[in-house]
Formats: C-alpha cells, structure tokens, sequence
C-alpha cells in the first residue's frame, strides 16, 4: 500500500509496510545465521553492534531477546582445516 520506502511515521506499526524488530523476531534465524555465515566467509570477524529499534518491545526486552537470539547463533571458534577432505 506505501510501497517499500514507507515514510509514514515509525508509530504506525499496523500500516507500515515495515518495521523495526528486534534480531530473531522479524527476520528468522535462519536468516541471520546466513548472514553471520556470509560474513565470516568473506573475512568479517570483528564487532555486532545492535540497534534496537523495535517499537512492539521494551528497552530492556528486545534488546535481551537480541542478544539471546545473537548468542545462538554466532560463530566463535577459528574453522579448523578440512579433517574430512
């Protein structure tokens, strides 16, 4: 109805055509798992900052449920070398 760059204000969460939320709970899991994959692939091993811009949560509730959700899935350990090739 607004289109993908929606300028209605963040307030309007029912009309919006998107929203803010906090990691885990808009996009899935899955998503954000390939997204920590991809990153790592290419190098990235640094700093997640998160944002938390979720109008539907508490301060302290979407940014708990973020890092929760991060903690899942996050890759900690350098890859060993190929054992099985």
């Amino acid at each position: 109805m607004y289109g993908l760059t929606d300028m209605q204000p963040y307030s309007n969460v029912k009309t919006r055509a998107w929203t803010f939320r906090s990691v885990g709970c808009g996009h899935s899991l899955q998503v954000w798992s390939d997204i920590i994959s991809a990153l790592r692939i290419y190098g990235y091993d640094y700093v997640l900052s998160i944002e938390h811009e979720d109008p539907i949560m508490s301060i302290d509730e979407g940014l708990t449920r973020a890092i929760s959700n991060l903690k899942t899935i996050m890759i900690r350990e350098e890859a060993s070398s190929m054992w099985w090739a």
